[in-house]
């Protein structure tokens, strides 16, 4: 007859073993998983480009003087005529003074030296030459008065301010570069193709862009291949346009275009589900009994949104966890891979 408490401790490890069975199986009945099966998926081109705006402009210093009030800041919106910039006018003033002082001179020359020819005092050639005079000194004054028209920056266009590159108390000449806005509301992409490519590019009228640090895809509104090619890369420029209104997309940013070139049937798994370790790629398949497998894949390219091609490791009709780490976590609860 046996020890009555060595029943009670076999009863025990027994319920143990039972509960801990029980709450394996429903985890992994908790995971989250995906039928495979072969599905149409696009044929695209990959290519990688850079967020561009349609609408762009950078605002440079077309008068001589010191910064001396700066209302904006990098990220602050502004409207098409908004007060940027201030700069010191006082040169230019003076400049415009003293041509509209040698205006009034040269008016006051070429009315005399026709007088006198009226008087037959002075030859045609000095009246065309006072003539001439007065022409540049009106030139100069009115030149002079649009430079002091210039030391008060305003925006050309409303949009957002992407840099500003002259700060309060710096000196701007002609031709520096004070700001750069854009108009968040246009954006494009811009990816550059090898000219070998461009007799498939001809039939493309569809594309998907991925912006991959953010983990998302739009379609693109448009596509243009531009008619121009760089002879040393022999390259040549593909503008996709962006719907209006995305959020955190800024011009600068990467992104990678997939231009759609036709259709087929493959088998594939969401890139989410792949585990990678160094050049292995693998999945958690799922078998009928409930247990999990980690399965190395031989992967092809990336289609779709987030979906990418196995060339082998997987049959139709298998089953995959969707988060790996959940997998991962129920395995070394008791699972053992291959079990």
């Amino acid at each position: 007859m046996s020890d009555p408490q060595s029943r009670l401790s076999w009863r025990q490890a027994l319920l143990v073993a039972l509960t801990s069975a029980a709450a394996l199986a429903a985890h992994a009945q908790a995971l989250p998983t995906v039928l495979i099966e072969p599905h149409p998926v696009d044929l695209t081109l990959p290519a990688e480009a850079v967020v561009e705006a349609v609408n762009q402009a950078t605002l440079a210093a077309q008068v001589s003087g010191r910064v001396i009030e700066v209302h904006v800041d990098v990220g602050q919106a502004v409207r098409q005529g908004d007060l940027l910039m201030k700069i010191d006018a006082r040169e230019a003033s003076e400049a415009a003074a003293g041509a509209a002082s040698q205006y009034v001179n040269a008016r006051a020359h070429y009315q005399r030296t026709l007088s006198l020819r009226q008087q037959g005092f002075v030859s045609q050639a000095a009246v065309d030459k006072a003539k001439a005079d007065l022409d540049a000194a009106q030139a100069a004054r009115g030149q002079t008065t649009v430079g002091l028209g210039h030391a008060t920056v305003r925006a050309p266009i409303s949009g957002i301010v992407a840099e500003r590159l002259t700060e309060l108390g710096e000196m701007a000449t002609p031709g520096k570069p004070l700001l750069t806005i854009h108009d968040p509301n246009g954006l494009r992409v811009t990816a550059t193709i090898p000219q070998y490519r461009l007799s498939q590019m001809r039939s493309v009228g569809r594309a998907r862009v991925e912006f991959p640090e953010l983990g998302q895809w739009v379609d693109a509104s448009s596509v243009t291949v531009l008619p121009t090619a760089d002879a040393a890369t022999h390259v040549s420029p593909v503008r996709v346009g962006l719907p209006a209104g995305m959020s955190g997309i800024v011009p600068g940013m990467h992104a990678r275009v997939y231009f759609v070139l036709g259709h087929a049937t493959k088998l594939t798994v969401p890139q989410a589900a792949v585990v990678r370790r160094g050049a292995v790629a693998a999945v958690y398949v799922e078998k009928e009994d409930g247990t999990l497998n980690l399965r190395q894949l031989r992967l092809g390219e990336a289609v779709g949104s987030g979906e990418i091609e196995v060339l082998a490791g997987l049959h139709a009709g298998e089953r995959i966890v969707l988060d790996p780490v959940k997998a991962a976590v129920a395995l070394k609860s008791g699972q053992r891979p291959g079990q």
